[in-house]
């Protein structure tokens, strides 16, 4: 099987060309793409879908991704769902949505944090507020930037691309503690197995 992912932004595609081979194995190819940020993805995606359903190859498969954002979680994964359901590529299709941002999926594997940021502390995720990576409040980004800055790392996140990069390189998928990425995973597994996805959990 193979993957056409489409995700909003270079940092979610440095995460996933690393981290999908460890959830899909070598057995799989996928192609990640990335637009301008979420609204350019959106407005991007009737035709970018159009365009598939004209020669998707049937071992191929979509995935889109974006961050949650400021949002409504079913609002936005509804809008989407409906996008791929006018193209006719409902079967062959998963829609996934990052809460609240993709750094969620950072605090979820805190050991990977700290292989590339070593003095984040170890017991971070029992702090108040950073618990549940996918309810960390104000934005994760900006969470992880004043976490590495109280951490002494005065550049904070100065790279988001960096950061992804380095990160994602150090990640257990089969360890994260993030509920949205544990879904994102479950439905790729799902399309692995043949079964139809595109709205479910």
């Amino acid at each position: 099987m193979h993957f056409e992912v489409l995700v909003e932004e270079l940092s979610a595609k440095c995460v996933l060309d690393t981290l999908l081979p460890k959830i899909i194995g070598e057995d799989h190819g996928f192609s990640v793409h990335s637009f301008r940020g979420k609204q350019d993805l959106l407005s991007k995606l009737p035709s970018r879908l159009k365009g598939y359903s004209r020669w998707l190859p049937p071992d191929y498969r979509i995935v889109i991704l974006v961050d949650r954002d400021n949002d409504d979680c079913r609002e936005l994964k509804q809008r989407i769902v409906d996008v791929v359901r006018e193209t006719g590529l409902e079967t062959r299709s998963l829609v996934r949505i990052a809460l609240e941002e993709l750094e969620a999926w950072f605090f979820g594997d805190v050991p990977a944090l700290r292989t590339v940021y070593p003095r984040i502390s170890l017991h971070l995720e029992r702090r108040t507020g950073f618990r549940d990576p996918d309810a960390i409040q104000g934005g994760t980004w900006e969470a992880l930037d004043r976490i590495l800055k109280q951490a002494g790392y005065a550049e904070g996140l100065a790279s988001k691309t960096e950061a992804a990069k380095n990160v994602s390189r150090h990640m257990d998928p089969g360890s994260n503690r993030s509920y949205s990425f544990q879904v994102f995973c479950r439905g790729i597994h799902t399309l692995l197995a043949g079964r139809d996805n595109v709205g479910g959990r």
